[in-house]
């Protein structure tokens, strides 16, 4: 029998959560100043970011994925950050020490293609939030607004070991609308309980069969042809508003250092500062503002290297012009998705700073994912580009690392030398990149938050299971205690006796009945 506590299906976890006292959004220790806002709107992240005691874990084998691998050594964590890593540290007073002896601990993994939140399960229509399907550009979309933070398929994903992963649009639309990057964190109530503090959006953009599929038989595009000139057409409005508004903030400046002088450029005065009649002349009349367009500020934010991009694409020749249109309109493409052909252009990704978010062998299943091969991500890595390993799917990311694991070998069997550390990469510090958070997270290194991974062994080995996750140092996931918390597993119990076998239906009663 199993020893939970049976609830009410009308009581779920969150009420319970509330009624713990543990409802009101966490708090920044009272020494740290509350964070200032920057000029893209984000907030910048404090210096420390938990008030949790320190820990000192001992005796790992710890995979910075800064390059440095230590086969027996220890990680120290104060305030939420990545206090030191090496042999002997001492623990501080009143650390927590964990036993990691015969673990590995990496930093916790980084998926750039989600759309766990936005397509939860159960996978009911009333819970497909990701596609915007109304327009070929929906920039004005943002996948935030359509974030449900208790999908249960997060806990899945934390118990892989992601702690972070960027949460997409769909790819239905050319221009399918702001990403946002999220942490796994449990008990949150709204997406901006798990917001990562300081990551930049992301715009979702898709070129190929789906933009024609989804639009062919409605207003367009109905080709390849139809797609680049909506994007070209996309994006020139957006230099054409962002034009508009720079035509505004000038003029508003120069009203406001003319507003107090009689007889303005815009009201012609007479002689000493007198109007036409002789009377002094009136201040100019205040500019007003363009009408607000969300889409067009969300692409305007895009050419100002303010916002992401981040391209569905699969094939070579569209990444390429995909690129071209790019530096014809003065930004960036900051990582190709799925990108099953990135190995034919891999000099070129390169060259362009661009990361490929790849599968390791999902290919074929429509005809522009038809070329693809198994040494992508290692061909990308061997010319210098950067190489990443994203899932796409709600089963995928629960096994990311296994995923890293096959595209390593692929490489190392056609003679391509691809290290532990390189693998570990295109799960952690690649992505954390490609979100523009690097600076916070992606790797083992002092001053970065926290968040990281117990292994009970080789990240890469098909035996191996995420023990303890931790984000900013505080445990999120511990496997053997956090039982699954949604209650669409409520009667979870691995310890449980079998359930007594079902009676078969007497035969003297009607099967009407």
């Amino acid at each position: 029998m199993s020893s939970r506590r049976p609830r009410s299906p009308a009581i779920s976890g969150f009420v319970l959560f509330l009624a713990c006292n543990r409802g009101a959004p966490p708090q920044p220790p009272s020494d740290v100043a509350a964070p200032a806002p920057d000029v893209a709107g984000r907030t910048a992240a404090p210096a420390v970011v938990s008030d949790g005691p320190p820990r000192l874990f001992r005796n790992a084998r710890i995979m910075t994925a800064a390059g440095d691998i230590f086969e027996r050594a220890d990680l120290l964590v104060v305030g939420g950050r990545i206090s030191a890593v090496g042999p002997g540290l001492t623990a501080p007073d009143g650390a927590v020490v964990v036993d990691a002896a015969g673990k590995t601990i990496t930093p916790g993994i980084i998926d750039t293609h989600s759309h766990i939140g936005v397509y939860a399960a159960p996978g009911l229509n009333g819970h497909s939030d990701g596609n915007e399907a109304s327009a070929p550009n929906t920039a004005y979309a943002r996948a935030e607004d359509g974030y449900w933070p208790q999908d249960p398929q997060i806990d899945r994903a934390r118990a892989g070991g992601v702690t972070t992963a960027q949460i997409l649009p769909g790819s239905a639309n050319l221009i399918g609308g702001r990403s946002v990057t999220v942490r796994f964190l449990p008990d949150a109530r709204s997406v901006g309980d798990v917001k990562f503090p300081g990551a930049p959006y992301g715009l979702k953009m898709a070129c190929g069969e789906n933009p024609k599929r989804v639009y062919g038989d409605k207003a367009g595009p109905k080709t390849r042809m139809g797609n680049i000139a909506g994007f070209r057409d996309a994006f020139q409005k957006a230099k054409e508003y962002e034009r508009t508004w720079s035509k505004y903030h000038k003029d508003h400046a120069d009203w406001e250092k003319n507003k107090d002088k009689p007889g303005s450029a815009s009201r012609p005065s007479g002689p000493a500062g007198a109007g036409k009649d002789g009377q002094p002349g009136k201040p100019p009349d205040e500019p007003q503002p363009p009408a607000r367009d969300f889409g067009l500020e969300t692409l305007g934010l895009v050419l100002k290297g303010e916002i992401l991009v981040h391209n569905h694409c699969y094939r070579a020749d569209e990444m390429s012009q995909m690129l071209d249109l790019a530096a014809t309109y003065g930004f960036k493409i900051r990582s190709f998705h799925h990108a099953v052909e990135a190995y034919k252009i891999a000099d070129r990704l390169a060259a362009a700073d661009t990361a490929a978010s790849i599968w390791a062998d999902w290919w074929g299943f429509k005809a522009e994912a038809f070329d693809g091969i198994l040494e992508n991500a290692a061909l990308l890595h061997a010319a210098g580009g950067r190489s990443i390993i994203h899932s796409d799917s709600p089963t995928g990311i629960q096994r990311l690392n296994h995923e890293a694991a096959k595209a390593m070998h692929a490489g190392r069997r056609i003679g391509i030398d691809i290290s532990d550390n390189d693998a570990l990469r295109w799960l952690t510090a690649n992505p954390a990149w490609a979100l523009g958070i690097d600076h916070e997270v992606g790797t083992l290194t002092p001053g970065k938050r926290a968040d990281l991974v117990v292994w009970s062994g080789d990240p890469f080995s098909v035996y191996t299971r995420a023990e303890q996750v931790y984000i900013d140092g505080e445990p999120v996931f511990v496997r053997g205690s956090h039982e699954p918390g949604t209650d669409f597993e409520l009667g979870y119990n691995p310890g449980a006796a079998p359930p007594a076998p079902v009676q078969p239906v007497p035969s003297n009663l009607s099967a009407a009945h």
